[in-house]
């Protein structure tokens, strides 16, 4: 009897133990490294590893958030942790290996932002580490609108130098326009002078329109939300008569394309008027302040049906945050839209003139318009723009000469430029024949609030911070 497949065995069986040693041996060793390895991250406490952050959304409009992934799930982050320079206000949360702050308001156009989280631990404790994470914001592009040059009207983009104009839009008859994140809205005049909204992207192509609540008619007080792609105007129907018809009635409607073809939501409060004087989307919120021609002053929904009432109102300033500053009969105020209480307008101190308007700035105070007059109070000396902080102090930001006419004020969505849309040589500059009708001759003049230092001078209007049009 051969003994070959003995030795064969025997060798076999040799092989496999030395497989299964070498193989005992390599878990052995991943083992040591991977207990090896966590030892390591425990002692240099949680790593970075992505970051992400979008500066240009951080720029338009408050919510944005960084959001910075680490090697390890970790212990709750207190505010307390957190130093952004320059300051903003922000709040953090922190969720398995991630930890996100958002910035509660616009942050400052072509800025370094660090943001620096001290003692940052993982959940089972360990080494502490201090993580910085530094982005710039982008430049600011605008958007405004000139009318009557020879091939009609035209949306134009800039930068704050004036100097990089570039056309996105042009029609022979552009009434008004808004911005959104995604698009601009265009109020147009047709060849049979009818009313149209004109819908493109962002750079002024893909061109559609919006459906209306009447072929003929007129839409006024365009505004886009901050948020999502809604926009919202009052129409008011050719030919109205003693038998009824569609006046001053506030519609909103979505930009995005599988709604294009939707019709416009109509905003009715039940019992109230339906023919809207003055409306503001509320900024973060899905509100809207309406101020219908019987003077009554409503919050509702977005759809409409439920309403708050804020009492009586001449007119509505403009919206910030959760605050209001509204026109009473017996002064100006600031209704807290959360719960309805109100206070007086801070008064400045120091005398500013004939208040005109009061615009909420992002971050606190109010850039108010003043006209001067002489100490008959019958002749204009002029009119003036100052930021009033909380506390009442002042500055005056910018004056307009009294030969020319302020119309309007706006304040970018970081709260650091104001501006300043000016009708020089008022007595001479003349109406276009636009149903919203403004002078020929227009500046659009932008300072710096922080210490009014002018910026730049552009021609044209409707500035795209601005939230409505001038009046």
């Amino acid at each position: 009897m051969s003994t070959e497949p003995t030795r064969r065995g025997r060798a076999r069986a040799r092989r496999g133990r030395a497989y299964l040693s070498a193989f005992a041996v390599v878990v052995a060793a991943l083992a040591v490294i991977g207990v090896s390895a966590a030892a390591v991250g425990v002692a240099l406490g949680p790593r970075v590893t992505s970051v992400q952050v979008d500066p240009d959304a951080a720029v338009a409009a408050s919510g944005s958030r960084l959001i910075i992934t680490t090697s390890q799930s970790l212990a709750e982050v207190d505010a307390s942790q957190v130093t952004i320079a320059p300051e903003t206000p922000f709040s953090v949360d922190t969720s398995g290996r991630s930890i996100g702050v958002r910035f509660a308001l616009p942050l400052r156009d072509d800025t370094d932002y660090t943001v620096t989280i001290a003692d940052v631990t993982g959940v089972g404790g360990g080494t502490a580490s201090t993580i910085v994470e530094s982005f710039q914001t982008p430049a600011l592009s605008l958007l405004l609108l000139q009318r009557g040059a020879d091939d009609g009207d035209t949306i134009f983009r800039t930068d704050l130098s004036g100097e990089a104009a570039e056309p996105v839009f042009t029609h022979p008859h552009i009434e008004d326009f808004r911005a959104t994140g995604s698009h601009l809205v265009v109020s147009v005049r047709t060849d049979d002078d009818l009313p149209a909204l004109i819908v493109t992207d962002l750079d002024g192509g893909d061109e559609r329109e919006l459906p209306l609540p009447a072929e003929d008619g007129t839409v006024t007080a365009l505004q886009a939300a901050d948020r999502g792609e809604t926009i919202g105007y009052t129409f008011s129907e050719a030919g109205l008569s003693a038998d009824g018809g569609i006046e001053s009635a506030l519609y909103t409607a979505s930009l995005a394309t599988d709604a294009a073809t939707a019709a416009p939501t109509p905003i009715e409060v039940e019992g109230a008027d339906a023919r809207i004087a003055e409306w503001r989307f509320v900024p973060d919120t899905d509100s809207i302040l309406l101020l219908g021609f019987d003077g009554t002053l409503l919050l509702t929904g977005a759809q409409g049906g439920d309403a708050t009432s804020l009492g009586t109102a001449i007119s509505l300033d403009g919206v910030t945050g959760t605050d209001a500053i509204v026109e009473r009969i017996d002064g100006v105020v600031v209704v807290d839209l959360t719960d309805g209480t109100e206070a007086p307008l801070v008064e400045s101190d120091v005398t500013l003139g004939i208040l005109d308007s009061a615009i909420p700035v992002a971050g606190g105070g109010t850039l108010r318009s003043s006209v001067l007059l002489d100490e008959t109070g019958m002749r204009s000396l002029g009119s003036s723009v100052a930021v009033v902080a909380d506390d009442g102090a002042a500055r005056v930001v910018a004056e307009v000469d009294p030969a020319d006419a302020l119309l309007q004020t706006c304040v970018s969505p970081s709260g650091r430029y104001a501006a300043v849309l000016v009708a020089p040589d008022a007595v001479t500059n003349a109406y276009d024949s636009h149903l919203l009708p403004l002078p020929e001759r227009l500046e659009t003049r932008i300072v710096e609030l922080d210490d009014g230092s002018p910026v730049v001078s552009l021609s044209g209007f409707d500035l795209s911070w601005c939230r409505v049009p001038p009046s």
